[in-house]
């Protein structure tokens, strides 16, 4: 054979070999996709079963649990529909789970819906619950309304977003959920469409609520620890169910679900901080007592720890302060029992501050540029003391002391900002606390400023805010 054959039988050799790798290589990439295209479907039919069993009635209006709730709540007359007991006990229900907070943007039409929510995917308006036919629930049947309540489910068949708490509303028991919807069939019916949700894509299609609920969702009512007291369990129930504590208190993980490991140890929501209400004693909530819980929940007001303000002081208006002292003191109990998440603070919330002398100290002296101290003087002293030390001592009413006072000594300085910006309203049996924003009356340079000596004198001197940060918090819709 000549030189040049051998080498062209080598080359030819070559190409050969190099060829079959690449048809092996090229079988590999097909036996891939076609077992990755083999498992989607598989997938998918999973799926398509899954919608297709909750496609099927849970419930029926003709069900035991439906004739029962009927002839338990019948009145004596024999007249067909709820007693005034069960719409009493709904009526109740629903203040503990603050539905009106949500499901009223006009304080003149209750429960009509269309209060705006915004999310990190854009705005939900939530929906009317009057029993009005068109544009409420009046067409829905009880089993419906379990399934929402429970699953998260609408009339439709479509997905309800989680900012409908369903993760925590599935705990509540059949009979509570009937006796909910018995008080609102009592409502007045208000003929009002909200606005459309405005969500960019793909988080406008509802379908995907299968993978969220996948990972964030657990249907299945409470079930009591019989190894805990009646009251533990009570109150396990409230916070963990109707009344969905978690939803504010609890950080997101990145698809917003709660994370469950950190449940209760505060968050973020729209500017706002909800603290840590585990029981750590510098972190959370561990150096209150039962008592002081209890006085928080019915009046907004733990006197020397906190006054409720923002979201809080809306929760406390509309829900906690109807509670009855018995669910209070569960709430507290179970509270106390759980485990605390230490968060970093070096002391707790409400030890810190002293009296300022500020008053005194810049009589006859010239200001220049944006002060603190002055504008503390010029804006707040006249219902806060010069000295921070609040005015009225311990009546219902009384304007708070900034010192030992749980907003000016957070670990940040959020709320005291957000206080500042947008000011409180609370209304209980007790008193009607009115403080008045700011927003229209200072700059951000000026808020940050007053923000700033706030929590230096009176709070956690690490705790302050540029001008940027007050910015930020003022442009988040309230």
């Amino acid at each position: 054979m000549k030189r040049s054959d051998r080498h062209g039988g080598n080359l030819d050799a070559t190409v050969f070999s190099a060829s079959r790798r690449a048809a092996l290589k090229s079988r590999r990439r097909v036996w891939k996709m076609a077992a990755l295209a083999a498992a989607f479907s598989l997938f998918a039919l999973y799926l398509a079963w899954l919608e297709a069993y909750d496609a099927e009635p849970h419930h029926n209006d003709e069900s035991p649990l439906g004739e029962a709730v009927a002839q338990a709540s019948a009145p004596a007359n024999g007249v067909a529909g709820p007693g005034p007991d069960l719409v009493r006990r709904g009526e109740y229900l629903a203040r503990a789970g603050d539905c009106i907070a949500c499901h009223t943007s006009d304080k003149g039409r209750p429960f009509a819906g269309g209060l705006a929510i915004s999310t990190p995917f854009g705005t939900i308006f939530t929906p009317n619950i009057t029993p009005d036919p068109d544009t409420g629930i009046g067409r829905w049947t009880d089993a419906d309304f379990l399934r929402a309540m429970h699953e998260g489910i609408r009339k439709d068949g479509q997905r309800l977003y989680p900012a409908f708490p369903y993760v925590e509303y599935t705990k509540v028991t059949d009979q509570d959920v009937q006796a909910i919807r018995a008080y609102l069939n009592t409502v007045v019916p208000v003929r009002y469409t909200p606005p459309p949700n405005d969500l960019r894509f793909p988080f406008n299609q509802r379908w995907l609520m299968i993978f969220w609920n996948l990972f964030n969702f657990d249907e299945g009512r409470f079930v009591p620890n019989p190894k805990q007291s009646a009251e533990w369990n009570r109150g396990a129930y409230l916070v963990e169910g109707l009344a969905h504590c978690g939803e504010c208190h609890t950080p997101r993980n990145f698809t917003q679900g709660l994370k469950t490991s950190e449940r209760l140890s505060g968050a973020i929501q729209a500017g706002w901080h909800a603290y840590n209400i585990t029981p750590h004693k510098t972190s959370g909530i561990g150096e209150w007592s039962d008592q002081e819980i209890v006085d928080y929940l019915s009046t907004g007001i733990a006197q020397g720890r906190a006054n409720a303000a923002g979201p809080m002081a809306d929760v406390v208006s509309d829900s906690t302060q109807y509670l009855n002292r018995e669910d209070l003191r569960s709430i507290a109990t179970y509270l106390h029992s759980l485990k605390p998440v230490d968060r970093g603070e070096p002391r707790a919330r409400a030890a810190w501050g002293s009296p300022a002398s500020d008053a005194i100290a810049l009589r006859g002296v010239r200001m220049d540029g944006v002060n603190g101290a002055q504008l503390f003087l010029a804006n707040c002293a006249s219902c806060h003391h010069w000295t921070g030390e609040g005015v009225g001592a311990s009546a219902p009413g009384a304007y708070p002391s900034l010192i030992h006072n749980s907003v000016a000594g957070a670990g940040d300085a959020n709320n005291l900002t957000m206080v500042i910006l947008h000011g409180v309203r609370r209304t209980t049996k007790d008193a009607d606390v009115l403080m008045p924003a700011f927003d229209g009356e200072l700059s951000d340079a000026q808020i940050a400023a007053l923000t700033n000596y706030v929590t230096k004198q009176f709070g956690n001197p690490q705790s302050t805010v540029s001008v940027e940060d007050v910015g930020r918090l003022r442009a988040i819709p309230q």
